[in-house]
């Protein structure tokens, strides 16, 4: 048993955190929290634009790091003694997990999803730049110094770039489903913390005792997979994801703001060197942001965002799966940089219609990213021993946890300037906006022929 495994039945160090949560806190431990790129996560927003809808979610990737760290200690206090696990997963690995969940945000850069979403040429993916932390600087000395475990190793189970050993790789692929896959510590952690921090109860719904209770070793696959009295926790965790996106993480005010900071980076690209800017913490990068769009056409976007008064774009048009599928089919997962040229088409042809001057930069669209989320489909071992997908057993998982389930919460919407709106009110119903939409579609693609 791992000393931080064997501290959550004993008296000792601990750090709180909502709601009411112990973390014990071992001395090699308390030296990664307190390295340089792990204590830089308690200055960068969890959830981003989230606080400009709900003003409680300001908590930090610093505490969603420690609720996803005890998380990964409970799953593996529920593994102890397991015969199952205990001969496919090393001491070396059982480290490295427990290593990854302190470190798996260590990459993060302030407003990193959107951004990501924008898929620039000069950023990577956050995931891929733990290693320049891990085999560099603070974290790799605690690794040398405290841990059985290498870089490698924790590189493995974070960012399977590194192949492990043969006696190993059995349980590795099983870590890798605990920290990444349809039911993993992360998602324990962020559906319920957001949530209270939002002030929603949506992603608090699910019993997560009893879920890492219920957990198993799929006998067929060797990845995580849950028993049978498990389901309904599992399904009602679909459930609480399904709602916190609807209502939270794609609420359309939010949504607003993050098509306006996505457009602000985008115009302001020749100004900033976003690569230089990626160990900033939140208040610095916006100060430079601000520095960056003055005397700019992105300025009033940033101003709108961070300045004295807070000033969102308005919802002009909405579309999904049901009402205005065609328009949604052909936007979603569009690439950003086709999302604004779409957008200038339009300014173009809604200026003709109206009579109105028009900048690119007064019409925002925003659609579903590339990237499709991960879906929660884990299989589920019943009491006859045979191995069903959840979807198979629950009615309620096969309606949300499908590939469908970014069309379904996440909308085509067009934001445009308030004053801009109310002109655009009296020229343009929905059947209008899906027509404009459209053809500026297809405009572009016969251009880009």
């Amino acid at each position: 048993m791992l000393p931080e495994v064997d501290a959550l039945h004993r008296t000792g160090s601990i750090v709180r955190i909502p709601p009411s949560q112990d973390v014990p806190i071992t001395h090699r431990v308390r030296r990664i929290l307190d390295c340089e790129p792990i204590h830089r996560l308690g200055s960068i927003s969890q959830l981003g634009m989230v606080s400009l809808v709900y003003p409680g979610a300001t908590h930090s990737r610093f505490e969603h790091s420690l609720g996803v760290y005890h998380n990964a200690l409970q799953l593996l206090a529920r593994f102890s003694g397991d015969p199952s696990f205990d001969g496919m997963v090393s001491p070396r690995f059982a480290e490295a997990f427990v290593f990854a969940a302190l470190v798996h945000d260590v990459g993060h850069w302030p407003f990193c999803h959107p951004i990501e979403d924008m898929r620039l040429e000069e950023l990577g993916e956050h995931e891929a730049r733990a290693a320049e932390f891990l085999e560099h600087g603070e974290l790799a000395e605690c690794l040398d110094m405290d841990w059985q475990c290498d870089a490698n190793d924790v590189l493995t189970l974070l960012y399977p770039r590194c192949r492990p050993s043969d006696q190993d790789h059995a349980g590795v692929r099983f870590l890798i489903s605990c920290l990444s896959g349809p039911i993993d510590i992360d998602k324990l952690d962020y559906l319920q913390r957001d949530s209270l921090h939002a002030g929603v109860p949506y992603g608090r719904n699910f019993d997560m005792g009893r879920l890492i209770k219920s957990m198993c070793v799929h006998p067929e696959t060797g990845e995580l997979a849950i028993g049978e009295k498990g389901r309904t926790a599992a399904e009602m965790m679909v459930f609480s994801r399904y709602v916190m996106f609807s209502e939270v993480y794609w609420h359309h005010a939010v949504r607003s703001a993050t098509a306006m900071l996505q457009r602000a980076v985008c115009l302001l690209q020749n100004r900033i060197d976003l690569p230089s800017t990626l160990r900033l913490t939140d208040g610095p990068w916006i100060a430079m942001l601000r520095r960056a769009a003055e005397g700019s056409v992105a300025e009033p976007l940033v101003e709108g965002l961070f300045g004295a008064r807070r000033r969102l774009y308005k919802r002009a048009a909405e579309f999904d799966l049901i009402d205005g599928a065609e328009v949604h089919q052909s936007l979603a997962r569009r690439p950003y940089w086709w999302l604004v040229a779409c957008c200038e088409q339009l300014a173009n042809q809604l200026a003709q219609r109206t009579g109105v001057a028009i900048h690119a930069a007064d019409l925002l669209i925003d659609a579903p990213p590339v990237k499709l989320e991960v879906d929660i489909q884990i299989d589920v071992v019943c009491r006859d021993d045979q191995v069903r997908s959840l979807g198979q057993v629950s009615p309620v998982a096969s309606a949300l946890a499908n590939r469908q389930f970014d069309n379904q919460v996440k909308r085509v919407r067009v934001f445009v300037r308030d004053e801009l709106k109310r002109v655009l009110q009296d020229h343009l119903g929905s059947d209008q906006w899906q027509e404009e939409l459209m053809r500026a579609g297809r405009t572009l693609e016969e251009e880009l022929v």
